[in-house]
Order: C-alpha cells, then sequence, then structure tokens
C-alpha cells in the first residue's frame, strides 16, 4: 500500500526553521512538493549581503529541501520570489537564471515587491512548487 501521510521536511545542512512549520511537505497523494518561503540565513546565522548572494543561499537551500522530498529543481513547476525594492529585482533574477540554467523547461513565476520580512537584512524571500520524481 502507498505512503499517504503528508511528510515535513527539515534537512540537515540548513538553519532550522524559526518557529513550529517545515521548511517544505511532500504530499504523496497529490505527487507535489512544496517550500515554505525560504530567507537567506546561513548556517552560522548570517546573512548574505546583496539581493544576488542572498537568492543563491535560498536556491541552494530550496535544492537541499527539494533533494529531501525526492526530487529536484528539474521538476519545479512554479517559483514565487519576493524582494524588498526593485532594486534588488536583477540580483535575485541573476541567481534564478543561474540556478535554472540547466532546467530543460522553464518554470511558471511569480515575483512580487513586499515592504519587508523578519528582519531588515532579507532582501529576498522564494518559495517553489515541485512535482515528485516520476518512478518507472
Amino acid at each position: 500500500m502507498p505512503k499517504t501521510d503528508i511528510q515535513s521536511l527539515i534537512p540537515d545542512g540548513m538553519s532550522p526553521p524559526f518557529a513550529r512549520y517545515a521548511h517544505g511537505v511532500v504530499d504523496p497523494l497529490s505527487g507535489l512538493v512544496l517550500t515554505s518561503g525560504q530567507l537567506a540565513l546561513d548556517l552560522d546565522g548570517s546573512i548574505p549581503d546583496g539581493s544576488e548572494a542572498q537568492a543563491a543561499l535560498i536556491f541552494a537551500n530550496i535544492d537541499r529541501i527539494l533533494a529531501e522530498g525526492g526530487t529536484s529543481k528539474a521538476d519545479v513547476l512554479r517559483v514565487n520570489a519576493f524582494v524588498t525594492d526593485r532594486a534588488h529585482m536583477a540580483g535575485y533574477m541573476a541567481a534564478r537564471d543561474v540556478w535554472l540554467a540547466d532546467v530543460p523547461h522553464l518554470p511558471a513565476s511569480t515575483l512580487m515587491i513586499v515592504s519587508g520580512f523578519t528582519k531588515p537584512e532579507f532582501l529576498v524571500e522564494i518559495e517553489v512548487l515541485a512535482r515528485m520524481k516520476q518512478v518507472g
């Protein structure tokens, strides 16, 4: 019988969630992997300077979450991103384009400008929706 329970994803190698939530979830019934919005917090508690460096760290962490969920960026369907100023759009987009450079399809994408996050040093937040790897 296939597993039908929702699986919480809290991978090693990245800072733990700020509160009682998971970095991502797998829903085996729908075949989807969803990430929470990710901020650029390194394991040592540091926050990189600049939107491109923050987005690069976030995408590296998203790779960890997706891998723990049994999938990868090759199966991402949608990217939602939030930046705190129009000035941060170019850095975010540069990191996104590097992250997606070897992906054979282009996911759907939304980019919004927001007033801020939990700390003023955070410039970018990213969440993704992916499908689980197809077996057989």
